[in-house]
């Protein structure tokens, strides 16, 4: 890892790239891009409103993809939600639902995302700390108990190889209660290179990460037209430090990749599945900034699909796009102040022409939401959606001179990282590289250069700080529900009890064969766990195809995981 001498003397761009030289912080975008004090009608005057930006719901969709916006509908307000066991995480999507969550979006535990279950043994000390701990198809009962299924919009947030036994789970659990799967409305991540810079690595080794990957693409197409196969997320890679553009542009260097996977399999064109492709995407603090950044990423997506992937069908073309507001902006000093920060975020999500929203509470640098934190989260959306007059007009900030220029400024950006990410061999070898990584850590190295230095202002961290030191320790703090951890670890020990263990294993042997001969191993994953076996168990036969012992945290400590 470089030190902060080495890249304090260094450029943070080359030199044959002059137009991404940085700007200090008072005259500079939050990423560095230099502005002006004013701008006028020249500074967009290169800018063509046909070819450019057109009418929002028009090619190239960069003032958004609706012509009327949030005039017929808002977009989804999907607080996320996950900790404990089944029945904790239930309890708290149910309330969000009673105060007007409009879908659901629940994250798993660490355990869950690297694909082992409650009673691995590097497993205790985080079940259910930092998400849902679930194993099995009778916590996914549990998990959704009292919500229907048929009505409620549902995102599965776990962007690891495993999110591909997530999905089974799900889906195994649907069809036990009766239902068409065909009729679900949803998404799971399945972004399973995404989580490899945030302790999940060993989890998802390449190849198993691209094979999970296609075969949800190619499920999620076949069988459940109103699934969104894929939710791409640019905003977990953004808190690592990374700027606004390298955000599009590595989501979209990943996204490229997972389509170019599923469509080498043959049997799928990109119209098949281009209209169910959506993005996560973080938003930060510089509002001008990241509503450039996402009008600009509409617009370099809709040309994508159309040059690069040939799609004919407009909604191939349509950047859809869910915002996370960034909780690495927020402060565990005077941790109220944060309420303003995430409504300032979710306004700029708003401007910005988002299709969902999860609003940060408060106290998330102190501690998962309480139920009150995540109620004040949900009501700042509320407050946005109905009483700020922002969805009376589609695309409000269009036509701005600073913003247009802004606009074309970032885009020129995204497309420089993109080809940064070609030059390195696509992004799977700009990983194995470490490329990816270095630009992570310049990024957050610069950028604490600047808080540490007072160039960049952060209010209660290094500037208008709190004469009570013990501030930060008033508020409500979220407590993990006691014994829980040792009851998700005491059901899935009954469970084993209980199963057929002769049938689990030759379900287990249809998915591992399955997944050797490279054919969808997703109907056989579903069929396992409605014989018993477990979430690990079914990620361990997908391993093991792919030549990985079974348990993959001794692998990766044996240095056998790429």
């Amino acid at each position: 890892m470089s030190t902060l001498d080495d890249i304090l003397n260094r450029p943070m761009r080359p030199p044959e790239s002059e137009h991404l030289a940085r700007a200090p912080f008072p005259e500079g975008t939050w990423s560095g891009i230099p502005l002006k004090t004013m701008y006028r009608p020249d500074d967009a005057a290169s800018i063509s409103y046909e070819q450019d930006l057109g009418d929002p719901g028009s090619f190239p969709y960069a003032r958004g993809i609706h012509a009327d916006m949030y005039r017929k509908h808002l977009w989804t307000h999907r607080e996320i939600c996950g900790f404990g066991h089944a029945g904790d995480t239930n309890k708290r999507m149910r309330y969000l639902l009673d105060e007007g969550n409009t879908g659901l979006n629940v994250i798993f535990d660490q355990v869950h995302m690297m694909g082992l279950d409650a009673d691995h043994a590097r497993a205790p000390g985080v079940v259910g700390m930092m998400g849902v701990n679930v194993s099995t198809l009778s916590d996914f009962h549990e998990l959704f108990d009292g919500i229907d299924l048929a009505k409620v919009n549902v995102s599965l947030i776990n962007p690891t190889a495993s999110g591909f036994c997530t999905y089974a789970l799900y889906i195994a659990l649907a069809e036990e209660r009766g239902l068409d799967i065909a009729r679900l409305k949803g998404s799971n991540q399945n972004d399973t290179l995404h989580c490899r810079y945030f302790g999940y690595a060993p989890g998802s080794p390449y190849s198993v990460a691209l094979k999970c990957a296609a075969d949800n693409i190619e499920f999620a197409t076949r069988y459940m037209p109103r699934w969104y196969v894929a939710t791409f997320n640019s905003h977990g890679w953004r808190e690592t430090g990374i700027d606004a553009a390298q955000e599009i542009a590595f989501c979209f260097a990943r996204a490229k990749l997972y389509i170019n996977t599923a469509l080498q399999r043959g049997g799928l064109a990109i119209d098949d599945f281009g209209p169910r492709i959506g993005f996560y995407a973080g938003v930060h603090m510089d509002m001008f900034e990241e509503v450039a950044k996402l009008r600009a990423a509409r617009r370099i997506w809709a040309r994508i699909m159309r040059d690069e992937f040939g799609a004919k069908d407009p909604r191939s073309m349509q950047y859809r796009f869910g915002v996370h507001t960034v909780a690495n902006t927020l402060t565990p000093q005077q941790p109220l102040i944060n309420i303003a920060r995430v409504a300032i975020q979710a306004m700029t999500a708003v401007l910005a022409g988002c299709q969902s929203l999860q609003a940060c509470p408060y106290d998330e640098p102190n501690s998962l939401p309480t139920e009150e934190s995540h109620r004040i989260a949900l009501r700042t959306q509320q407050i946005v959606a109905n009483e700020s007059g922002v969805t009376k007009v589609a695309d409000p900030l269009g036509g701005s001179w600073y913003l247009e220029n802004l606009t074309n400024e970032i885009e020129k950006r995204i497309l420089y990282w993109m080809d940064q990410v070609a030059a390195q061999g696509g992004m799977v070898e700009a990983m194995r590289s470490k490329w990816i990584e270095d630009q992570m850590h310049q990024g957050a190295m610069m950028e604490q250069h600047r808080i540490e230095t007072g160039e960049q202002i952060i209010v209660g961290m290094n500037a208008f700080q709190s004469t009570d030191d013990k501030e930060e320790l008033s508020i409500p703090i979220h407590r993990m529900p006691k014994g829980s951890a040792e009851e998700c670890v005491a059901r899935l020990e009954a469970h084993k009890r209980k199963r057929d263990a002769a049938l689990v294993e030759k379900k287990l042997k249809d998915v591992e064969d399955s997944a050797r001969a490279g054919q969808n191993s997703i109907r056989a994953a579903v069929e396992s766990a409605k014989a018993g076996a477990t979430h690990g168990e079914i990620m361990k036969a997908v391993r093991r195809a792919f030549g990985y012992p079974a348990d993959i945290m001794e692998a990766a400590d044996l240095g056998l995981v790429d």
